[in-house]
């Protein structure tokens, strides 16, 4: 078996050992072309840093990694550690990575990849953007949780989700049935493909259909916890005395904004109803209890494992589009499907 050196690795991609480092260390000073040709390389040569190439091929049949994007995510932590107890009875060991929401998941599966010898991922929380074609030069298996990765077309990669987009034109379309034409929603970046920019278009389809558009002023990102939530809506509030209900885009961050209107003297649902997302156990016990949109964590956690575990073994992705169920609570009337 050969043992390739990181100078072996810049001849064969005609760069510079330094530029190989640069790459391999995630600098950002290197062009996308130069990174990819790189990194196509490294993936050929099964390369490792330390040049233990022998310690890669052993390792890329020990462990799967689950890469979760947000360490105050509630939802997507209670998934992650429901994935680890239905991997508890498979062949191969998984293990959690927890990230920053604002840190790069596809960075972090790379060297997990080329440095620990992962040999399949499953990404929480994951944003397809064009950093995703990363995989097209890795050659192992990801499934991705909680989004739909489908129209993206990307190699041995699988998906498990909820119709985010419907999901979100429920919620709007029971707060329009509801009598509330001055909204407002809570989430993160409205553009790309991950399950915000899907819910974000639900609700875009459900005001159109009414003849109504949301003001884009009324469109908050934040971060997805319960004090940056808080934040946002104390600003938001003190300047939007006339909105009557906010969808928020997790749970977490309908808590947040229920405070901040508390603070400001509002009530729930009197003044201003609103709308959570996730179906946390949080949502239930909160006061108010937060209606919100319960996604089904079991089985996305069993599903997640199963697809990836077949992968391992030959199998081609799929993608599974679970039910969700809308849940009532104090904070809104919002009715189960």
């Amino acid at each position: 078996m050969e043992i390739y050196t990181i100078r072996d690795i810049a001849h064969k991609a005609g760069v510079g050992v330094s530029t190989v480092s640069r790459v391999l260390n995630g600098r950002p000073d290197v062009s996308g072309e130069t990174r990819e040709k790189v990194l196509k390389v490294v993936a050929e040569c099964g390369f490792v840093q330390n040049g233990n190439a022998r310690f890669l091929k052993r390792a890329k049949t020990m462990f799967a990694a689950i890469i979760v994007r947000g360490r105050k995510n509630l939802f997507l932590s209670d998934v992650a550690e429901q994935m680890l107890a239905c991997a508890q009875n498979v062949k191969i060991p998984f293990l959690i990575k927890y990230i920053d929401e604002e840190d790069d998941e596809f960075d972090t599966l790379r060297r997990m990849y080329t440095e620990r010898g992962a040999g399949g991922f499953i990404l929480l929380g994951a944003k397809l953007d064009e950093r995703s074609q990363i995989l097209r030069q890795l050659d192992v298996p990801c499934v991705f949780a909680t989004v739909d990765a489908s129209e993206k077309k990307l190699p041995n990669a699988s998906s498990v989700s909820i119709d985010d987009k419907a999901a979100g034109k429920a919620v709007m379309d029971q707060f329009l049935r509801n009598g509330h034409t001055r909204l407002a929603v809570f989430g993160g970046n409205p553009q790309g493909q991950d399950p915000l920019a899907y819910r974000y278009q639900g609700v875009l389809e459900s005001l159109h259909s009414h003849g109504l558009e949301l003001d884009s002023s009324h469109y908050v990102i934040t971060r997805f916890s319960l004090s940056g939530a808080y934040e946002c809506a104390l600003r938001f509030f003190k300047t939007h005395q006339d909105v009557t209900a906010v969808m928020a885009m997790s749970d977490a961050v309908a808590a947040g904004i229920i405070r901040a209107l508390k603070d400001l003297g509002k009530r729930v649902p009197e003044d201003v109803a609103v709308t959570g997302f996730d179906g946390t156990e949080m949502a239930r016990y909160f006061i108010p209890s937060i209606a919100t949109v319960k996604q089904p964590t079991e089985e996305i956690s069993r599903e997640s494992v199963e697809l990836l575990c077949a992968m391992l073994e030959g199998a081609s992705p799929r993608f599974v589009t679970v039910d969700y169920e809308l849940v009532g609570g104090e904070s809104a009337a919002l009715s189960a499907l």
